[in-house]
């Protein structure tokens, strides 16, 4: 590119001295837009001209902010710094230059220089946003960039970003707060305007401190955006880098609005680093989300999901413990709000997740009680908090013989017993796995199991579209029936025998677990009765063809019933 194709605007030697108001900001901003087009040509010293550029953008869009204002005609603080800032474009202007032509005497002076201008621009700056919080400039019919269309270059929606910036920087209450939606706007709706926005230097700390303003919902706007841009794993580094973690705690204490809701989800989203952990720690970020919950506040399942991340750092879930966290949740259990209780029961888990200590303190302040209450088919809870509260009690009870019998003194079998009959589809498979379980704990359990009524409920079971619900219900049958009461009682139903027959069909190969099938029966031929029903049947020729090719299982079956049948010949000789 020829750098004689860039000359100053008209007039640039004095852009401010015979124009009014209004139109020496334009001169100025012809000037800064050309010195910005003129340093794209440049190919030394890239990161100095980079930075430069980028305060040139920014003093650009500040400028661009403020030429509608009012009463900027002849006031004297901003003609004194477009005056300054002139002189700053002119030397700006001569560097580029001389880059452009390589016709600077050495680097290191140029270097100096370069240095010089970029600590005046960041003055300048520093400047025109002091004359507007003076509050003197206020806004008229300022225009306003309009938002990029789809498929917009980087180029444009970096330039719209910015002067969205520069209002929220030193516009008034109204143009901050309208500069945060349309930033909130853009965020939502295209992820490109992220990468863009996270580049653009103090976008991040300018919304970092808004934390701590409450007027005007700008507070509320910058924990959104925020919030947002957490969502992008790449850009947590930079909010961290920025110092969010102690505004954010600040704002769960004393924030307005949907401020708290954001920040929220805000931490939630960079606590999933757990290094990130400690920094909440250090602010007192768990006192604070602890006494949320506490106060049964409404953003009690979004701190869940942020205390969740917490406990992963053992000294903080110690903390959590210390503070009186189990008892806590374990009330919030109890509540009628289902997101709550839900939260709630899924936080107590975690908790307990590897830790029998942690896991006997929640049995021994009333865990149990609480979620068997909520599986309570009598209770008023939904199935999603039954679903949760089902999981819970497997994971907390289902490895101490003591907790297991804590649990059916509640109740617990009827409960499970009833949604195998009645529970909609996941909360009826939760049901299945607990009573698999529960039938695996003891032989007490699988008698008591027997007398209730499950075998038939398990029976339905076995034709189940789900590969996984069949081979549940057959393992847990097959375990059932290896005591000799719950024979007998499976036995008493011809259906039952038959069904289990007639599922050995050889033909269909792909139909129930046959090991598992012939296991039952196997079980089942030391029971008389259930015997006599297996050999009468219909479908003992299943049995037989199986063990025509050679299935162990099966011939040991037909062995056994073909002995007991010669022994029955036997008596009958001896006996006539």
């Amino acid at each position: 590119m020829n750098p004689n194709m860039f000359t100053l605007p008209e007039n640039a030697e004095n852009p401010v001295g015979s124009f009014a108001g209004k139109s020496r900001i334009r001169r100025v901003i012809e000037f800064i837009s050309s010195v910005i087009s003129l340093s794209f040509s440049i190919r030394v010293f890239p990161v100095k001209w980079q930075s430069i550029r980028n305060k040139l953008e920014e003093l650009l869009s500040s400028l661009s902010a403020i030429e509608n204002c009012d009463s900027t005609e002849n006031y004297p603080p901003l003609c004194s710094s477009l005056q300054a800032i002139t002189a700053t474009l002119k030397s700006c202007h001569e560097l580029s230059r001389h880059c452009v032509e390589f016709s600077y005497s050495g680097k290191l002076l140029m270097q100096s220089d370069l240095d010089i201008v970029s600590t005046k621009l960041d003055n300048h700056i520093r400047s025109i946003s002091e004359i507007y919080s003076l509050g003197l400039l206020t806004q008229s019919s300022a225009i306003i960039v309009p938002k990029p269309n789809l498929g917009a270059s980087r180029d444009d929606i970096k330039f719209y970003i910015r002067d969205l910036l520069s209002r929220v920087k030193i516009g008034s209450s109204e143009m901050k707060k309208q500069g945060l939606i349309a930033l909130n706007e853009i965020i939502q709706e295209d992820d490109r305007y992220v990468k863009v926005a996270i580049e653009i230097d103090n976008l991040v700390s300018v919304l970092v401190s808004f934390l701590d303003l409450q007027e005007d919902n700008l507070q509320e706007e910058a924990a959104k955006a925020l919030s947002v841009i957490a969502g992008f794993q790449s850009f947590r580094s930079c909010l961290i880098s920025a110092g969010i973690i102690s505004p954010l705690i600040r704002v769960l204490e004393c924030g307005i609005g949907l401020s708290k809701e954001f920040a929220t989800r805000c931490l939630q989203k960079l606590t999933e680093n757990s290094d990130n952990a400690w920094s909440i720690s250090a602010h007192g970020g768990v006192t604070v989300l602890l006494k949320i919950c506490i106060e049964g506040d409404s953003l009690v399942s979004s701190v869940c999901g942020v205390l969740k991340n917490l406990v992963g750092v053992e000294e903080i879930k110690r903390f959590m413990i210390e503070e009186g966290a189990v008892s806590v949740f374990i009330k919030l259990a109890r509540c009628k709000d289902e997101v709550t209780q839900i939260s709630s029961i899924d936080f107590l888990q975690t908790m307990a997740s590897g830790d029998e200590s942690t896991r006997q303190m929640i049995m021994k302040e009333g865990g149990i009680r609480a979620l068997a209450r909520v599986l309570d088919p009598k209770s008023s809870s939904s199935s999603k908090a039954r679903e949760m509260s089902l999981r819970g009690i497997v994971n907390l009870c289902f490895t101490s013989v003591n907790s297991v019998n804590i649990l059916l003194s509640y109740g617990f079998m009827d409960h499970i017993l009833y949604f195998l009959r009645h529970g909609d589809g996941s909360l009826q498979e939760l049901a299945l796995k607990a009573a698999f379980w529960l039938c695996g704990t003891s032989d007490e359990a699988k008698k008591l199991m027997g007398d209730a009524g499950f075998m038939p409920e398990l029976v339905k079971f076995l034709d189940s579209k789900s590969f996984e619900v069949r081979e549940m219900a057959t393992e847990t049958l097959s375990s059932m029936v290896i005591v000799p009461r719950n024979q007998k009682r499976f036995g008493q139903n011809d259906e039952n025998v038959g069904l289990l027959l007639q599922m050995l069909d050889p033909e269909q190969a792909n139909f129930g677990n046959k090991k598992l099938l012939l296991s039952i029966l196997m079980s089942l031929t030391s029971c008389n009765s259930a015997r006599k029903k297996i050999a009468n049947s219909g479908y003992l020729i299943n049995i037989e063809k199986l063990a025509e090719a050679e299935v162990s299982d099966a011939k040991k079956i037909v062995r056994k019933l073909s002995s007991n049948r010669f022994r029955s010949i036997l008596s009958g000789i001896w006996h006539s």
